[in-house]
């Protein structure tokens, strides 16, 4: 099984409603994503997927995000639902399976960083 993984980032600001801690504060983040594609046959060139194909799904679905309150985004906002990244990278993953044409192929996993040290990957079962 080969996997190819793009990684890009937005920068935007959140903050946790009903959080008891620092992050119920407006705060912003470099929220770096990781986008995995797998899949078992490569194409004529050796190629699972092109890099450069990926690449525009991926800044056209971040730049919805990109330099916005992530809060008051209609993905988050309506419902009150917390912008975590764990539920970015839910939002993330059906957007980029949504918009990439894989064909024999699979989006594997979507991981966001909210910090070097912290991530939350969404993968489906």
């Amino acid at each position: 099984m080969f996997q190819v993984c793009v990684q890009a980032h937005f920068d935007a600001a959140h903050f946790i409603r009903n959080y008891k801690g620092k992050c119920s504060n407006l705060h912003g983040h470099r929220w770096n994503v990781v986008v995995c594609i797998e899949g078992s046959k490569l194409d004529h060139l050796g190629m699972l997927v092109d890099f450069s194909e990926v690449k525009q799904v991926i800044k056209k679905t971040l730049d919805l995000l990109d330099h916005s309150l992530l809060n008051d985004l209609p993905i988050f906002g309506p419902e009150g639902i917390n912008p975590t990244a764990e539920l970015i990278a839910h939002f993330l993953f059906k957007e980029f399976k949504r918009s990439l044409v894989l064909e024999e192929k699979r989006l594997a996993w979507v991981k966001v960083f909210e910090a070097p040290d912290a991530w939350a990957v969404y993968k489906e079962d």
